[in-house]
């Protein structure tokens, strides 16, 4: 079974790509903010794929606030990590907005919240994971 790693620092919405994800699209799912346990699954391939909220308010990497992009860019960044799909999220969603968060992060994907099509967010996120 695939598994992803949420990481996102609203518990609500959270909870909701959770259940989204193991009810419609038969995933396991991981949840952190911490970017410490973020960097260690990653590194680990604990996850197959990661949703990185953009606007992580309270995380911190050695000392120093991080936030979704800066995270995807140091996952990106290392040879270890670089090939696991990143999906940005963030209700962030202005015109422009996509191509300027993929473009600054690196990341693979992007999905605004709220996240309305439930079947079209499990598709995205399937479609990203390695195949076997």
């Amino acid at each position: 079974m695939k598994t992803v790693l949420i990481v996102e620092d609203d518990l609500i919405n959270a909870r909701v790509f959770s259940k989204i994800l193991t009810k419609r699209g038969g995933l396991e799912v991981l949840h952190t903010e911490n970017v410490d346990e973020v960097m260690e699954i990653a590194t680990a391939r604990e996850a197959d794929i990661i949703l990185m909220d953009v606007s992580l308010s309270h995380s911190m990497y050695q000392g120093k606030p991080v936030d979704g992009i800066k995270i995807t860019q140091m996952l990106k960044a290392d040879p270890k990590t670089a090939d696991l799909p990143i999906i940005l999220v963030t209700a962030h969603a202005m015109e422009g907005d996509r191509e300027n968060f993929l473009k600054q992060s690196g990341a693979d994907d992007y999905i605004s919240k709220p996240v309305v099509d439930h079947q079209r967010f499990v598709e995205q996120i399937i479609s990203l994971l390695p195949q076997e």
